[in-house]
């Protein structure tokens, strides 16, 4: 092979090499990141069957004899929440998150170290479980590893979003949302009631500053292990309960449509 030759091939492989850098920075532009998006695709569909058996778990036989004590599905859920938050190591699933305005549905893992956080939505440690009483807070990325909160700057007040534990089913309603310095840690402190905030980096392709959705509780209804027993109706929960059946929140039950 001549020289001429070998700069010609060499030059086609730079040409390429050019033009799947720049197909990359487009597609990560309009989309999300594609090489982390198809990692973490990957990543998902394991930890939802990690979640699938962790909802098909029983309880230990401790854990039996101390849910039969417990008289509320509040109490109960709050009882599990704090079992499964001594279980579960970083990076496991332990939930899941639904938003329809934030086009968000993906597994909730535990932790927000860089490793858990390539895996999806990572549950900050030094927050409380939904159910247990008090902020839970979710980060996640917003252009790369599935990009799972890539447009909660888009949520606005009103907008609901639904965290599925394997113990219960928690629905809140978005109240504000703000942008605010790295630094700013107070955005996850305990307030006077249960609710629910998400971070990620803002602006996209920038760690600057972030974007941070507050949203209050407003329905927690059992499931798993929580249910049974001699059940205190959960707030909300009959609420939830008539709509699915098809009532009016406000009709009597056993009432007709």
């Amino acid at each position: 092979m001549t020289t001429r030759e070998m700069l010609h091939q060499l030059g086609t492989v730079l040409v390429i090499a050019g033009v799947l850098l720049v197909a990359d920075a487009i597609a990560t532009i309009v989309w999300q990141e594609p090489i982390s998006a198809i990692y973490n695709g990957v990543t998902q569909d394991a930890l939802a069957g990690d979640l699938e058996q962790l909802e098909q778990a029983r309880p230990s036989v401790v854990e039996t004899k101390a849910l039969e004590k417990l008289e509320s599905t509040t109490r109960r859920m709050a009882f599990l929440g704090r079992s499964l938050r001594r279980e579960a190591d970083p990076g496991d699933a332990i939930g899941r998150i639904t938003a329809k305005t934030g086009k968000i549905d993906s597994v909730i893992v535990e932790g927000t170290d860089p490793a858990e956080l390539r895996k999806g939505p990572g549950l900050y440690e030094s927050t409380v479980y939904p159910g247990v009483g008090g902020t839970t807070a979710i980060a996640g990325h917003r252009t790369t590893y599935g990009a799972p909160f890539r447009h909660i700057d888009k949520m606005n007040p009103g907008d609901r979003i639904v965290v599925e534990m394997p113990y219960g089913r928690f629905v809140y309603r978005v109240q504000q949302r703000k942008i605010v310095p790295p630094t700013a840690v107070e955005v996850v402190k305990n307030v006077g009631y249960d609710r629910l905030v998400l971070t990620a980096c803002h602006p996209l392709y920038s760690a600057a500053q972030r974007v941070v959705v507050f949203a209050r509780q407003i329905s927690a209804a059992p499931r798993g292990s929580a249910r049974g027993g001699a059940d205190t109706p959960v707030p909300g929960q009959k609420a939830r309960r008539l709509k699915d059946a098809g009532l009016s929140p406000d009709a009597p039950t056993g009432s007709a449509p």
